[in-house]
Parts: structure tokens; sequence; C-alpha cells
């Protein structure tokens, strides 16, 4: 499964024990509607049936790297050293295309040369695949330090396209063992890595960040476990966050609050998707409390997940009527990351 043609694109998917969704994950790419491309499937250790799936495969474009497990973070950072296309595309196993994503990703690549991520909107699928009717519709031009910092427009690890001359300059080596290995993501995390990727790259580069306004990504949302894991996910942003700090201190003065605001009402949504009303009701409460600007800058959103944490409480019957009655009347772009 190797080809010798030099590609255009390369194609990170980290695995680890997906063996229910990565046929799928591979397939959307070998469809892709733009063919100079390779597949680099890193196995991070895995211990279901994902590799015998993966070897079905015989297209050349397809490359496999083995390691010990590392973490999404270490696969990542071994697939794109190893890296041989202009662009890096990020891919999460569970995760898949829509056909036209690299083309049109490359298209817009070529056309901005100071754009060093490309992004797209992402709609929301279930365990099973089904479209939930919502979606990550974000930001996708003027994007400043401080929206990459307190809105993360790249919104999850399948959207972004990456030019690979800027992630040869924000690459670094690591340390002890991992001397000669090298980082981009930073491989201490478990959590928000790529908040800490996108916030390092905004604040130690001059490179651009914008994104495309078809979604192209179908990003899975898994509810297992999310309300028990909500102060864990908390706590591994703010540390993501705060290993950028040294690199501008005045910005982090300015901004931090506003940004754990915006970050409090995303994990309010996520315990909302997740049934469990009290935490949802608590972490709506807090972000505005933290810091009111919320209410001003996004007046919409912000409302819209406290009325809807207050639903909460109603009857599940009448919730799901008002919440069937605002989809029907909002859409997909209406709640949004």
């Amino acid at each position: 499964m190797k080809s010798n043609a030099v590609p255009i694109v390369s194609v990170i998917i980290p695995m680890y024990n997906v063996e229910k969704y990565i046929e799928q994950s591979i397939d959307s790419v070998l469809k892709q509607t733009y063919h100079n491309f390779e597949i680099i499937l890193v196995d991070d250790g895995c211990t279901d049936d994902t590799l015998n799936k993966v070897n079905k495969f015989t297209d050349p474009r397809i490359r496999l790297i083995h390691q010990t497990n590392r973490g999404l973070s270490g696969a990542r950072n071994t697939g794109i050293d190893s890296a041989r296309g202009l662009y890096v595309a990020l891919l999460d196993a569970d995760d898949y295309w829509a056909k036209d994503k690299l083309a049109k990703h490359i298209q817009h690549l070529s056309a901005n040369p100071k754009v060093g991520v490309s992004y797209c909107p992402s709609l929301f699928i279930n365990k099973e695949g089904a479209l939930l009717g919502v979606g990550q519709f974000p930001k996708l031009s003027n994007i400043t330090k401080q929206h990459i910092f307190c809105r993360n427009p790249v919104g999850n690890g399948s959207s972004p396209v990456i030019r690979r001359a800027l992630l040869a300059e924000i690459g670094y080596f690591g340390v002890k063992r991992d001397k000669y290995r090298k980082m981009y993501f930073d491989e201490s995390l478990r959590q928000s890595e790529d908040i800490e990727l996108w916030t390092r790259i905004a604040l130690t580069t001059a490179w651009k960040f914008a994104g495309i306004a078809k979604p192209l990504t179908y990003y899975r949302v898994n509810d297992i476990g999310l309300s028990a894991d909500v102060d864990k996910q908390y706590s591994s942003w703010q540390h993501a966050v705060m290993l950028n700090q040294a690199s501008d201190p005045t910005f982090f003065k300015q901004f931090y609050s506003l940004a754990r605001a915006y970050q409090l009402r995303y994990l309010a949504r996520r315990a909302i998707q997740s049934e469990s009303k009290l935490t949802a009701f608590k972490l709506i409460h807090q972000a505005i409390f933290c810091n009111y600007r919320i209410l001003f800058q996004e007046p919409s959103r912000t409302i819209m997940t406290l009325g809807c944490a207050w639903l909460k409480f109603l009857p599940s019957k009448l919730y799901r009527r008002i919440e069937k009655f605002a989809m029907l009347n909002f859409g997909n772009s209406s709640i949004k990351q």
C-alpha cells in the first residue's frame, strides 16, 4: 500500500480501536474529487479489529505506520512528520468528509497564500451516522488572535487543512527520550491539544486562519460520560491555553476571562445535549458571571443556551416539542460552536 508519486496533500488519520468507523473514514478520502493525496494511517496501538479492516484496502496512496500508544497528539505528530505533501489534512477516524472537501480547501489555500489554516463548518452526526440537525458554523474571515483564543473557529480535529510550511515553522523537538522526535501538537495533552496549537500559531506566527462557507466535515458526537467529564474537559482546556501565556502575557490578561466564559458556554451546550440539566444550568450561569460580555458579543447564542438550560426542567415531551419548533424555525446554523 505505497505510492512513489509525490502527493500534494497528506491526510493524517490516527487510529486507536476504531473498528466501527475506520472504513467509512477512509472511504470518504478515497472518494474525493481531488486525487493527488496520500493517506497516512497511524496505528496508535490498536487492540481491536481496526487493522484487519484497514488491510482490506489496497489503494497505493495508503501508508500504514505502527507505534506504541502515544495518544491522539502523538499519533498526529507521527503522521505529520511522515507527510510528503504541501498540505496536511487532519481527519479523526470516527469522522468523515464530503467528497469535495480536499478540492475546496486546496483552491482556498492556493488563492490565499497568507492563510496557513483552512477550515470549514461541520455537521454533527450521531454514533450511527445520522445527521443531528445541528453543527458548527464558525466565523470564516477576518479572524483575529482574540477570536482564535476565545472561539476556536476551526471547531474540531477533522476540519483543518494546514500548510506544511506552517507546521515546519512551529515544530519543535521533544526532550529526553524524545529529543530526536519532532513535535507539533503537545503530547502532554490528552484533551484540548488542538486549542493549544491554534493559540500557539496565532500568537507566535504571521499565518492567517480562514474558512470555507460550505460544510465539508461530518463530526461524530459521542455523549457517553459527557456530563461526568465536564470538569475534566474544563481543567484540560485551562491547562492547554495557559501553556501559551508566556508568549503574550498582556494578551492573556485582557482576554482570558472572556475565553473562559465562551468555554463554559460551550460545555453547557454539550451538557444540554447529554441530558445533564443540572450541569448545563450551572455552567451557563458560570459563563455569564465569568464575563458578561458574551451576552453582548453573541446575544442570540448565549440567550438560546440559557433558555435551553432552563427549559430542560420542563417535562421531556414538552421540551422536545419546543426543541423541534426551534429546529424547524432556526435551522442548523442557529446552534454553533
